[in-house]
């Protein structure tokens, strides 16, 4: 409230801070009793945290309560650890291994647009697309665009055989810049980049662009682009992630674009909530009922 900040009243909530250590997940700290509002750790409290061993005189460890609520900005190896260990509900939000696949019907102008705002609109964020998938009937015609646009902003790229292949032949120029795209790893498939570095392989069609998505998705956000209503439903339906998108970039998905307003973050899970959480997605349902002798037949 006041200067755009947002703040949880959680003055009911008795929790405790737990603290980890960002590089290995190893519980570290347990803070006393806290009530008021969700509160930042400062850097200067985080230093003394990490002198601190697991075990604090005078806490006994049955005595520690179940967090109540925690928004929490730990790293994931932290979440890793934090979820068998937890005693309430954690909705996590971890990796954004995006997806774009343009699809043999695509509209070429679209599929242009579209493949490159989904990665250089911005790097370092959770909806970024990590890996382009280019059907190989319109990769001939995609990917000589796609790839000196790409390298004029500076992009990584990282592409499968039959990419480097293509690139390498592609016309005035592209032997001299071939350097610049790498083959493809598989541990590249399923890497968040956060940067400039882009993935692409060259697919059969859509049967290879859904398996390879659910194969190496996070289960973020998957795109296609096409003008087929078929392939479009098929693949809202068989990619199984917490945002399909057909026609439009992955940088779309999030709280605020949605109209939740307020993002907590975007949830890979599926209990209990799913995608970008707004502060409706941290709340349950309880039912209430009125009768006046109601019974049931």
């Amino acid at each position: 409230a006041g200067e755009g900040k947002l703040v949880f009243d959680v003055s009911d909530i008795k929790y405790h801070v737990y603290g980890f250590d960002a590089k290995d997940g190893k519980q570290l700290w347990v803070s006393s009793e806290i009530g008021g509002t969700v509160s930042v750790i400062d850097v200067a409290t985080r230093k003394i945290i990490k002198k601190i061993g697991f075990e604090i005189p005078g806490i006994e460890k049955e005595s520690i309560q179940p967090v109540g609520i925690k928004i929490s900005a730990d790293g994931k190896l932290a979440f890793i650890a934090l979820g068998p260990a937890a005693r309430v509900a954690v909705i996590k939000h971890l990796d954004g291994i995006c997806h774009v696949y343009i699809d043999d019907k695509a509209d070429a102008q679209k599929a242009f647009a579209i493949a490159l705002n989904a990665k250089t609109h911005r790097y370092g964020v959770c909806n970024a697309m990590e890996t382009l998938l280019v059907a190989e009937g319109i990769a001939e015609e995609m990917l000589p665009k796609l790839v000196p646009a790409y390298w004029e902003k500076g992009v990584e790229l990282r592409g499968c055989k039959k990419t480097c292949e293509l690139i390498s032949r592609g016309g005035q120029g592209a032997v001299e810049r071939s350097a610049a795209i790498v083959e493809a790893t598989q541990e590249d498939w399923g890497t968040e980049y956060l940067a400039p570095v882009l993935s692409v392989r060259i697919v059969s069609g859509l049967d290879e662009a859904i398996e390879h998505i659910n194969c190496y998705s996070s289960q973020h956000t998957d795109a296609i682009v096409t003008e087929s209503i078929t392939r479009a439903h098929r693949f809202l339906t068989e990619v199984d992630s917490s945002s399909v998108i057909v026609n439009a970039s992955t940088r779309f998905a999030d709280g605020f674009e949605y109209g939740l307003g307020a993002e907590i973050g975007i949830s890979t899970d599926k209990i209990h909530a799913r995608g970008p959480v707004g502060l409706e997605g941290l709340t349950s349902e309880k039912w209430v009922v009125f009768g006046d002798g109601h019974i049931r037949q």
